[in-house]
């Protein structure tokens, strides 16, 4: 067996999840904005793979393999030893980051105990996370970098080599852990500060507590003179005293989430309300939650210049007054690649010939319901065409009428342009893109013979390394980017078959259907717009949009919480302007969120069949509108 494929991976690290779990019915994916729990499933970070291409193959295989095991591991050790599977959350913002940092310590720690060979995962992990931290640390604010100087001091670990204003974090850590005076954070670990209390978590409670001491202890530090202490943070963020003073006190100003925890024992877990923290929806525990959302980045994922510039909510408040939208830093950077009639032609006929095969009955249903639909109207007294009954005795008793001829016209139903819309995110990788490339030669081969109007678009974002050099240049000149949500990703749009293809042969308009394949990162709000804007420059009585995505829109630069404001604002949007929306989530109920018709399939064998259902439902409705 080659234990590269990515199958036999996951399939190996589903029984190694089920073994330190306990858990028979857990499973586990590679896919992006991992790690995270859906329900039964560990899904781990694709951006695990490669993670040290300057290493031999064999090693690096090895070495990622490892990676993957340590982020299972905190996975299994959350899901084991912790009332709450997901503590960071947007809502909760700073205090939740921190304080899962706190509890991830905790279990990893009580995980090693009943598991010493996990020692080496978690140490590649948290070597994996070092290495991310210093290669981004000149794009994080002074507060970012004090967040992750809190999570490193709590693992004992020593700063990176480019991680930079040493003398200012190690100063506020100091006064953390302990009296000002005391000598460095290890030293003052008995003196009773925030961060020795931390490191003595015992439960779940006890590590939300211990985070909101550390957040109140930062913001404290603004009337302590904290612009004495910390002027080395001045390069390179060029802080002034006042905006440092800000910062510190604004740190976590926008916490207000109540974790709403049960009372849990010195274990770290009680039963019931271990309970219900894995059940579905257990990570949205309340409306305001739902409305934001999870966060879904990494434990090491920097907090976002939105999150840093957001206002201070009342308890109990929306985190959105209004829509929050995801703005670019750019989109010079941003391509959109043609594909139509571009692809191999063979691989096309193939596609065909099997997508045929599995909807080929549901193709004739529908044109029987069309034509069904069809409304015809009689134009008389023509020259040619059939015999009009009608006309027959005036044609008998007048020798020159020569006009007893009527022609059909038809009303058609099918006045309607169609876009098919496919997330081809990281976490499509494997059999969903296969039966997402499928659904999609179905949907457009059928459309096509039907005679509509149709689309096929797809989209991801990558990161570029000349976006990234515009934005850093943009922060060394000063420049405020606290409007923006996406800084280095540029997107990645995909035209597989555009409306207009006919003209190449209606046979292989469709050939770049077969060409569909997985990117990295999901913008779906951005996404949308587009699709949106291409359809909305189509004549048609009727437009129809249908979204195929497997989860939340995710980037590895942006907020997730403005990424799921703005796809409500998109989609809100999109449906004033007269566009009928419909997504359709592959394993995934994320869609029921933000789409106001959506389908959920939950067997990856029935989303062609379920796809063209749902469509097949929408063209055979007569549009209310003239």
């Amino acid at each position: 067996m080659d234990a590269t494929r990515p199958d036999d991976l996951e399939t190996r690290l589903g029984k190694l999840a089920r073994v330190l779990t306990g858990e028979p019915r857990l499973s586990v994916s590679i896919g992006a904005g991992g790690p995270r729990v859906e329900h039964e499933r560990f899904v781990l970070p694709s951006h695990a793979a490669g993670a040290e291409p300057s290493t031999p193959s064999t090693q690096s295989t090895e070495a990622d393999e490892d990676l993957l095991i340590g982020y299972l591991d905190l996975l299994a050790a959350r899901w084991r030893h912790s009332a709450r599977l997901r503590l960071d959350t947007a809502q909760a913002g700073v205090t939740g980051r921190i304080a899962q940092a706190v509890e991830d310590r905790r279990v990893l720690a009580r995980l090693v105990a009943a598991y010493p060979g996990a020692r080496r995962y978690v140490e590649r992990l948290r070597a994996q996370l070092a290495r991310d931290a210093s290669r981004r640390w000149g794009a994080l604010a002074w507060r970012e970098r004090l967040v992750w100087t809190i999570e490193r001091a709590l693992w004992g670990e020593a700063p990176g080599a480019g991680e930079q204003d040493a003398a200012s974090l190690a100063a506020a850590l100091r006064v953390l852990d302990g009296p000002v005076g005391a000598e460095g954070a290890e030293g003052a670990e008995g003196a009773g500060g925030p961060l020795a209390a931390a490191r003595a978590s015992r439960s779940t409670r006890e590590s939300v507590q211990a985070a909101r001491a550390i957040v109140a202890g930062v913001r404290s530090l603004a009337s302590r003179g904290a612009n004495n202490m910390m002027q080395s943070a001045r390069p390179p963020e060029a802080l002034d005293d006042e905006t440092l003073e800000r910062e510190l006190d604004n740190f976590g100003a926008r916490d207000d989430t109540d974790f709403a925890l049960e009372p849990d024992g010195a274990d770290g877990i009680d039963g019931a309300a271990a309970e219900a923290a894995r059940q579905p929806g257990a990570q949205e525990p309340d409306a305001a939650s739902a409305a934001s959302g999870d966060a879904t980045s990494a434990p090491d994922a920097a907090l976002s210049e939105a999150d840093a510039a957001s206002p201070r909510l009342a308890p109990g408040a929306a985190p959105f007054a209004k829509p929050v939208r995801s703005i670019p830093f750019t989109t010079a950077f941003d391509v959109v690649t043609d594909l139509t009639g571009s692809g191999d032609a063979t691989a096309w006929r193939k596609l065909r010939a099997l997508a045929r095969a599995e909807t080929g009955a549901l193709k004739t249903h529908l044109e029987r319901v069309l034509k069904a639909d069809e409304l015809t109207h009689w134009k008389r007294e023509q020259e040619r065409g059939e015999i009009d009954r009608a006309a027959l005795a005036r044609l008998a008793v007048s020798r020159g009428y020569r006009t007893p001829f009527r022609v059909a016209t038809h009303a058609s139903g099918r006045d309607a342009a169609v876009t098919l819309l496919l997330d081809l995110s990281g976490s499509m990788a494997g059999r969903k893109i296969e039966l997402a490339r499928l659904c999609a030669a179905a949907l457009a081969d059928a459309l096509m013979q039907l005679g509509f109007d149709c689309e096929v678009l797809g989209y991801s974002s990558i990161e570029s390394p000349e976006m990234r050099v515009q934005f850093e240049r943009a922060r060394a000149a000063g420049m405020d980017l606290r409007g923006y949500n996406r800084f280095v990703e540029r997107l990645d749009l995909r035209v597989f078959r555009r409306f207009d293809a006919r003209g190449a042969g209606v046979a292989n308009s469709a050939s770049g259907l077969a060409a569909i394949e997985c990117g990295h990162e999901n913008p779906d709000g951005e996404a949308l717009a587009w699709a949106a804007a291409r359809l909305l420059a189509r004549k048609a009585r009727r437009r129809l949009l249908f979204v195929l995505s497997d989860g939340y829109p995710s980037t590895s630069d942006g907020d997730p919480a403005v990424l799921r404001s703005d796809l409500h604002a998109r989609v809100a949007e999109v449906g004033e302007q007269g566009i009928e929306l419909v997504g359709i989530g592959i394993q995934d109920d994320a869609v029921e969120k933000f789409y106001p018709h959506a389908v959920v399939v939950r067997k990856l064998h029935e989303l062609p069949a379920v796809a063209f259902a749902t469509l097949s439902r929408m063209l055979a409705r007569r549009s209310r509108r003239g």
